[in-house]
């Protein structure tokens, strides 16, 4: 005979079971872990090559490694876990120091956060080597500080009581400054260069490194937005012993809307190594001076014309400006009411302070204003290096005057010497008849 168990005896069964399974998994658990040993590693290194230039700036990426191991852990239900494990570096702070190097340290110390066990991170420390620093190998002392877990004292089932022990170490990082060359300026010329012209520079220049280079060629450069730009910029020397000066010629053009005073220019070396290799120096910036442009000006007279006629104006130009302008040629642009067959002449040369008169042939039209007028003129030349040039814009000016204008004062000046000379006569007649 079969027995049914009644629906709600099974109900009750279900209700228990759930109950004693939701009460074991609300049961917390309390195993932990305890460590028994086991600390922080801490060691550097450079990241890259070692080796820099004079005349580097750059960032040494610096590595912090922490090859810490934890040695022994127990683990059992009553211990709670740390939240640090002892051998996480933490805080870390990398300070670079230049010690006995040449090196200018640029940067603060680095606080690169916490380096746990078994990791590594990188430390950028941003340096300057100096142009005329030493070649040779350096030690250059890197000092990590930081603070690691000491101590987890557990008090009672459910708290901690961390103690945190600070401390330092200073790592030693071997690098090697290359020999290499170093350029300096020991005198500076300069000839014909002013503003709008061509002119040269003459350098003196002394290798102050410590490295002979071969194959060397030497380069000036513009400066950023410098108005001194060179057009003959490169000339290569070969060897180029330490110690050594060489003496050099470049061309260079300079700006028309520059300004007399010293503009800067760059230069720099090109040339094979101790090894072998193909390097480049540092820059060097130095100072050029730049003289005032070739200006012209018209000192003569207002030149005269009258309306309808053809008239010859004579006009007087100087050279005011600081250089020679040579093959001077003047020319004039001849505009309503002014027209002309012959808006040219030639000056020749003039030095600074020289002057030339231009002859030029103008027709009037018949409806001509009575005024002063300036005709627009313009001076081309050649400058010292033979290139053509152009001068700003001179203005000619230039009076039309009507005949009875010139009529009204010549009569009453007639009229006055008459008067003059018949006194003069009458004063000899009285004079002779006593």
């Amino acid at each position: 005979m079969t027995m049914t168990t009644p629906l709600h005896a099974r109900n009750i069964t279900k209700i228990l079971t759930f109950l004693i399974l939701l009460s074991l998994l609300s049961v917390p658990s309390l195993a932990g872990t305890k460590y028994m040993s086991g600390g922080p590693e801490i060691q550097a290194s450079i990241d890259g090559t070692n080796e820099f230039a004079p005349g580097d700036e750059l960032s040494i990426p610096v590595t912090i490694e922490n090859t810490g191991l934890i040695d022994f852990k127990m683990v059992q239900s009553e211990y709670l876990t740390p939240d640090d494990l002892p051998n996480t570096a933490k805080f870390v702070i990398v300070t670079m120091n230049a010690g006995d190097t040449p090196i200018i340290i640029k940067s603060d110390p680095q606080k690169i956060g916490d380096v746990k066990g078994g990791t590594s991170t990188i430390a950028e420390i941003l340096v300057k080597i100096p142009s005329d620093a030493p070649a040779g190998n350096f030690d250059l002392p890197v000092t990590i500080a930081y603070e690691y877990l000491n101590q987890a004292e557990q008090k009672g089932l459910d708290s901690l009581q961390y103690t945190y022990k600070k401390t330092s170490k200073e790592v030693i990082l071997p690098i090697t400054i290359r020999p290499a060359i170093f350029l300096d300026i020991e005198n500076i010329t300069t000839q014909d260069l002013n503003v709008g012209t061509e002119g040269y520079i003459h350098l003196k220049i002394k290798n102050e490194g410590h490295d002979s280079g071969t194959n060397t060629i030497i380069k000036i450069v513009q400066n950023g937005n410098s108005p001194v730009i060179p057009t003959d910029g490169s000339i290569y020397i070969g060897s180029f012993p330490a110690k050594t000066s060489k003496e050099l010629t470049f061309k260079a053009s300079v700006s028309r809307d520059a300004e007399p005073q010293i503009y800067p220019l760059d230069i720099y070396a090109v040339y094979d190594d101790f090894q072998g290799d193909t390097v480049t120096s540092s820059i060097k910036t130095f100072g050029i001076p730049v003289g005032g442009k070739i200006d012209f000006n018209v000192i003569s007279k207002p030149g005269k014309g009258y309306p309808g006629q053809k008239t010859t104006i004579e006009v007087e130009y100087k050279n005011t400006g600081d250089a020679p302008a040579y093959q001077a040629q003047a020319r004039i642009s001849a505009v309503d009411p002014f027209t002309s067959n012959d808006d040219s002449a030639f000056l020749g040369d003039l030095a600074p302070g020289q002057s030339a008169i231009a002859r030029y042939e103008v027709s009037l039209a018949d409806d001509a204003t009575i005024k002063q007028y300036a005709i627009d003129s313009e001076v081309r030349y050649r400058d010292a290096l033979n290139n053509n040039q152009i001068s700003d814009t001179v203005k000619v000016p230039v009076d039309i005057i009507s005949r009875q204008d010139e009529s009204g004062i010549i009569i009453p000046l007639l009229i006055l010497g008459i008067i003059i000379i018949g006194c003069g006569g009458y004063y000899v007649y009285k004079k002779k008849k006593q």
